[in-house]
């Protein structure tokens, strides 16, 4: 084969149907089984594709799109309030890590000048494949993977001068100085055109077409912004990823973005498959047979750098627990897909030779391979345990309910009991195969199942539900499934029960509306309290409903700032000062008590 259009897909669609489920079945992870298909069928095996450099370039699309979806996560104030996990973790990550390599390709005969490069390229991450595993894991919103992210979006930030300093330090670096510094400028120009004019046309450009009223419409204007955007920074010599992400973020708080997510997640899946079977392709088998002593050696001093540091980052200044920061080394040990970039630019600079070349992209491209089994035997060493039960899931009848309860614990049979009461139809589902049986013998209408897959709930009916309650106890599948129903449903009021104010944040930020578990029956016995020390019912009732609307105030303010610490223990400091004036709004004293004046 010659990589044209039909080999291409074929390859991918062998990769999909054979390997892929293969490698899942044996717990590999998806990941895995793209770069074991990529690297058979590649140029230094089966040459089933001779040249792997057009599948490449097609596939950075996936790469593309699955920044500009994570961009959509956040918003330009909280990526400001991630600026110390971004710059102080991020930027001690590629400081040490490209020091201490750096060092070690200078004890392995290198120049100086060299080693630098060598350094700073391995000590680069793979973006694609760290987010793919987090995201395959459900772990992207976890501790460690929002510090992931963080070191990730530092490095991405990095490429920047590190690309304009390969032809400074090369042999042409006198004749090629100014024209890097102007790459520079270059790259900061495109980066302003974007922000601003990202900010004020986008969301102007999205509501005309969506008085359209065509939906293909709408998903072709989605990969313009997202390809424009990745184009204009590579013409500026930056990475294609960079800006699907900042055009991302641009959009984060628009109307939109639910809409965005849905139209561009099923074009990333696929051409993230195929850009991981291109890095199986990159690596030269017939390079790591001639040598595999020393190509294992470079891939295990590799991880085992990167990895101990990382561990140490992630305890501090990272502030993770053990198997937090543990799962943040295994994740980012890895070498990234820019190295082959910068190698690439090197070897034309006159820095690296050839077969120096090869040998660092077969020790990158082997990491990408190993990351997922390391982070299996990380995950055994500090296991989960999972009680779910294996039975099939049951058969749910689409009775047009108005409601959709998913988790039927202590939480979601009081919501259950009230609609019981008012003639109000609703289906319940709860993935406890016990707590199922058991309320089945009182003659309650639940049913067993995962509510957070997508084909349960349309069988349920969920097309015609109103309300969404999403009542289930774990944070991680709470949150996936309001996820799920924004992009599935945006139209439907989703109201989801929150573990506590963090849990709440994530909530509140994927558009849902959160109740704390604990809160309302706190306060309520507060306000019994303040009744049973003396003071009059109606005072005391109208002490909890100031103190309810401060703390909602409270818990919105902070939410911008929940990846800072440090923010966060100062907005708790003042929270406390402000609620002594609280009590005191209705005598008129304090700046509080006037605000509620003005307010009424």
């Amino acid at each position: 084969m010659h990589g044209g259009g039909l080999e291409l897909a074929l390859v991918f669609l062998l990769a999909a149907v054979v390997a892929v489920p293969v490698f899942k079945r044996f717990g590999l992870g998806a990941v895995l089984g793209y770069l074991a298909a990529g690297a058979l069928l590649g140029p230094h095996a089966l040459r089933l594709v001779a040249d792997a450099g057009p599948v490449l370039a097609a596939s950075e699309i996936g790469v593309v799109m699955l920044l500009f979806v994570i961009g959509l996560e956040l918003s330009l104030p909280r990526l400001k309030v991630m600026r110390k996990p971004i710059f102080g973790v991020g930027g001690l990550q590629v400081l040490l890590c490209g020091g201490v390599l750096a060092a070690l390709a200078m004890g392995n005969g290198m120049g100086w000048k060299t080693a630098i490069i060598v350094g700073a390229g391995l000590a680069l991450s793979s973006t694609a494949v760290g987010l793919q595993l987090l995201s395959e894991r459900k772990e992207l919103v976890a501790e460690h993977g929002r510090l992931a992210f963080a070191v990730l979006l530092f490095q991405d930030l990095a490429a920047i001068p590190l690309l304009a300093a390969i032809p400074l330090l090369g042999t042409h670096a006198a004749s090629e100085g100014g024209s890097s510094w102007l790459a520079v400028a270059k790259a900061v120009a495109a980066i302003a055109a974007l922000v601003l004019g990202g900010r004020y046309l986008l969301r102007h450009l999205f509501r005309a077409i969506a008085r359209t009223g065509m939906p293909e419409v709408f998903t072709a204007a989605a990969l313009l912004v997202v390809l424009g955007s990745a184009w204009l920074m590579q013409l500026a010599g930056l990475s294609a990823g960079l800006g699907a992400f900042l055009a991302g973020v641009l959009l984060a708080e628009s109307e939109y973005r639910h809409e965005l997510e849905a139209q561009i997640k099923p074009f990333e899946g696929l051409l993230l498959g195929l850009f991981f079977m291109a890095v199986g392709m990159s690596i030269d088998l017939q390079r790591i047979a001639s040598e595999p002593a020393a190509i294992a050696a470079g891939v295990a001093v590799l991880l085992a750098v990167k990895f101990a540091l990382l561990f140490g980052l992630g305890l501090r200044p990272g502030k993770l627990d053990v198997r937090g920061a543990l799962l943040l080394g295994g994740v980012l040990a890895l070498g990234g897909e820019f190295a082959f970039v910068v190698f690439g630019e090197a070897a034309k600079a006159g820095l690296l030779e050839a077969a120096q070349r090869d040998r660092l992209v077969a020790i990158v491209g082997l990491s990408m391979a190993v990351t997922p089994l390391l982070l299996m035997l990380i995950t055994r060493f500090a296991p989960r345990t999972d009680k779910r039960a294996k039975r099939a899931f049951d058969e749910i009848p689409d009775e047009h309910p108005q409601v959709l309860i998913a988790g039927f614990g202590r939480f979601g049979q009081i919501v259950a009991r009230l609609l019981w009461a008012q003639k109000i139809p609703f289906i319940a589902i709860d993935p406890d195969v016990e707590q199922v049986d058991f309320f089945r013998r009182f003659g309650n209408q639940i049913y067993y199942g995962d509510p957070t897959h997508p084909e349960l709930l349309r069988s349920a009916g969920a097309a015609r539900v109103k309300v969404f309650v999403v009542a289930i106890d774990s944070v991680e599948e709470s949150t996936a499934m309001v996820r799920l129903l924004r992009n599935q449903y945006p139209d439907a009021h989703v109201l989801a029960r929150a573990r506590d104010r963090r849990h709440a944040w994530q909530l509140l930020d994927l558009g849902a509306r959160a109740f704390r578990e604990l809160f309302g029956s706190s306060l309520e016995m507060g306000r019994e309290v303040l009744v049973a020390l003396g003071l009059d019912p109606a005072q005391a009732e109208d002490r909890a409903r100031r103190f309810r609307a401060f703390d909602e105030k409270v818990l919105d303010a902070q939410r911008l700032m929940q990846d800072d610490e440090d923010a966060l223990i100062q907005s708790a400091q003042d929270a406390r000062r402000e609620l002594a004036e609280l009590f005191e709004a209705d005598a008129g004293e304090g700046a509080l008590g006037r605000i509620v004046e003005r307010e009424d």
